[in-house]
């Protein structure tokens, strides 16, 4: 039996070595998608000894009921609130600290220490801090009304406008906000949590990249008359960030999409359901109400969604950094 050539034996090894990884993707990846799918079509539920095919009728709960149009609604303001306040922070901090001449090292580490904190053991520090009476940020606020001052000028007192013209004029006379306990406040108070525990995670991001800039680019940009710090961003260092910055975009916006612990600490998807993300809701039926049927609609519905958003997010910032 004669030797195969040279290069099928190549390609036999190239399967070879092709073959775990692809196994993986498989089992990884590929089968617990293929086996939502096939559940969300059914009405199955963990101990019942059997199930019957539903078809789209656990879809069609999604676009029928009111819970599931306001748990898109709170899921898509939640992505829209801390994707860009992360992303924009994530650089701010990074061109400040790539900035300093000491202590770059302590600022990384103060602003990378909420990436590195449980979010839950965090949340329930926030809860305590956002506590409509007993919490730091009431009790600030109220002791801000109690300076004359100061008052005056965040009040629009000074001004001639009435004491309860504005917000904080309103808050000293009514009280400030429940914050998590208010349907106007509480996806605010969330996304907030989630800006404050993210921002870092740009931040070490976009430091890696402004580290990949070379120096000689920006000697030669001053030789060529570029010498203001904005002129210099806007010429050199934005368009060099490019890729960091579509990597930063999609990861963040995923990461958004993913909340959860947060709000299964701080509100259980209320007040009114206007924390009611789409990830606890997943959590809330598949787990709680052992509807795995529906559970597994809802997920198919958040990767579709992760997708697509990805993909077109993609396409957008990648067409326009670079424009």
């Amino acid at each position: 039996m004669s030797e195969p050539r040279p290069e099928i034996r190549q390609a036999r090894a190239g399967y070879l070595l092709f073959l775990p990884a692809l196994v993986l993707m498989i089992v990884l990846l590929i089968l617990p998608v293929a086996i939502a799918a096939v559940l969300s079509a059914s009405d199955y539920a963990l101990g019942n000894p059997g199930f019957d095919w539903v078809g789209t009728d656990n879809y069609s709960q999604l676009l029928s009921r009111s819970a599931y149009r306001k748990m898109m609604v709170a899921t898509l303001a939640y992505v829209l609130i801390v994707t860009p306040a992360s992303v924009g922070l994530g650089l701010g901090a990074a061109l400040l600290i790539r900035s300093l001449r000491v202590g770059q090292a302590l600022y990384k580490t103060v602003y990378f220490l909420p990436v590195m904190a449980s979010l839950l053991a965090m949340a329930i520090v926030w809860e305590f801090a956002l506590h409509p009476t007993l919490g730091i940020v009431n009790r600030g606020l109220e002791a801000l009304c109690g300076v004359d001052g100061l008052r005056a000028a965040l009040s629009g007192s000074w001004a001639g406008l009435a004491p309860g013209a504005t917000w904080f004029g309103r808050g000293c006379v009514q009280g400030f906000p429940l914050w998590l306990g208010d349907p106007d406040y509480a996806i605010w108070s969330i996304s907030f949590i989630g800006i404050w525990q993210g921002f870092g995670f740009s931040m070490v991001l976009y430091l890696a990249g402004l580290s990949g800039i070379p120096p000689e680019l920006y000697h030669a940009a001053e030789m060529d008359g570029v010498r203001s710090g904005w002129e210099r961003f806007r010429l050199l260092t934005w368009p060099m960030l490019a890729p960091t910055t579509v990597f930063v975009v999609t990861v963040t916006t995923i990461r958004s999409f993913q909340v959860f612990d947060t709000v299964e600490a701080l509100t259980d998807g209320g007040p009114v359901r206007s924390t009611y993300t789409i990830l606890f809701a997943i959590y809330e039926k598949a787990i709680r109400q052992n509807l795995v049927g529906v559970g597994a609609a809802l997920t198919v519905v958040f990767l579709a969604v992760v997708m697509a958003v990805s993909l077109i997010q993609r396409r957008l910032v990648e067409r326009k950094v670079h424009a």
